[in-house]
């Protein structure tokens, strides 16, 4: 008897025993932007991805179970820009969540962390889907992600005071790892330097410049646009005049205009993650990196 009520004592504490509520809920709109502030927050935080590496960050449906997750936010984490001008407005007005609405200490533009590129001088839609603001694709610079990880790990003690001193903690954690990684990333990638490549979509601008490599073309006639024989005609007779090393695509973009031109240019097709998710070696943050870096260096030599 005492054995029996012993055990129904412990199993009525349980409950209070259980662990805390996270104190803050983020509804993080990309694959890149949840991994971070996981790294930031650790079990500090429930965190929601809107979107995964598989499917094309422009091109998401405001379902209802985005403008749920939204109405229970404490933080919106995306990468505006506008990036996901066709759905987030909508998720954002319809969850009716005061907290995460622009301007408000709840919604978090990674872009406006960097200075972004190519930013044109004037848009109109004969030029395709191009950005006004510039790129905003600019989670493939690791030193971008270092710019927004030191402010993202502000606005969440701003947002959750009580929690301050873990979030800033695990942000200096974080950034030294990440800086060290940095520094190994960009020595393993000098033979990249001076590479060039053919993009499907002008979504590896930051990669780019980040490891000195070459964009000579794009299978998008225009941004945005899918890729049409007369273009990838115009772009194969190109290459044999200038040769790339590799034709790229992120794990999103549809593959068979790559395999073609791939084919009939004699270049190897490199499918990158592009986010985390985007296959098996890219977990996290740093997974993405290594594997993006192997996959370019094993068609460099």
């Amino acid at each position: 008897m005492h054995k029996y009520l012993r055990f129904l004592l412990l199993a009525l504490a349980l409950p209070a025993a259980s662990p805390a509520l996270a104190a803050l809920n983020i509804f993080a709109c990309e694959p890149e932007w949840g991994a971070l502030s996981r790294e930031l927050a650790g079990d500090q935080a429930s965190i929601y991805v809107a979107t995964n590496a598989l499917q094309d960050p422009h091109h998401i449906e405001a379902r209802p179970s985005l403008i749920a997750r939204a109405r229970s936010a404490d933080l919106v984490v995306c990468t505006g820009a506008q990036l996901e001008i066709g759905w987030l407005p909508l998720v954002l007005t319809q969850a009716g969540n005061p907290k995460i609405q622009v301007g408000q200490p709840g919604y978090f533009e990674a872009a406006l962390q960097v200075v972004l590129l190519e930013v044109p001088a004037s848009v109109d839609r004969s030029q395709g889907d191009v950005h006004p603001g510039g790129n905003p694709h600019i989670q493939l610079d690791p030193r971008n992600i270092a710019k927004i990880a030191a402010a993202l790990s502000e606005r969440m003690a701003q947002l959750d005071p009580p929690e301050a001193g873990n979030y800033r903690a695990r942000t200096k954690a974080f950034l030294e790892r990440w800086q060290q990684a940095i520094a190994r990333w960009e020595k393993e990638a000098a033979p990249l330097k001076g590479m060039s490549i053919v993009v499907y979509h002008k979504n590896m601008t930051y990669l780019e410049q980040w490891l000195g490599m070459r964009e000579v073309g794009e299978l998008e006639p225009k941004p945005g646009l899918p890729p049409t024989t007369a273009h990838l005609s115009e772009l194969l007779a190109s290459l044999q005049r200038n040769p790339a090393k590799a034709v790229v695509r992120a794990a999103y973009n549809e593959p068979r205009a790559l395999e073609w031109l791939s084919e009939n240019a004699k270049i190897p097709a490199v499918t990158l993650p592009f986010t985390v998710g985007g296959d098996d070696k890219a977990k996290d943050l740093f997974g993405l990196f290594d594997d993006t870096l192997a996959r370019l260096l094993a068609v460099a030599k």
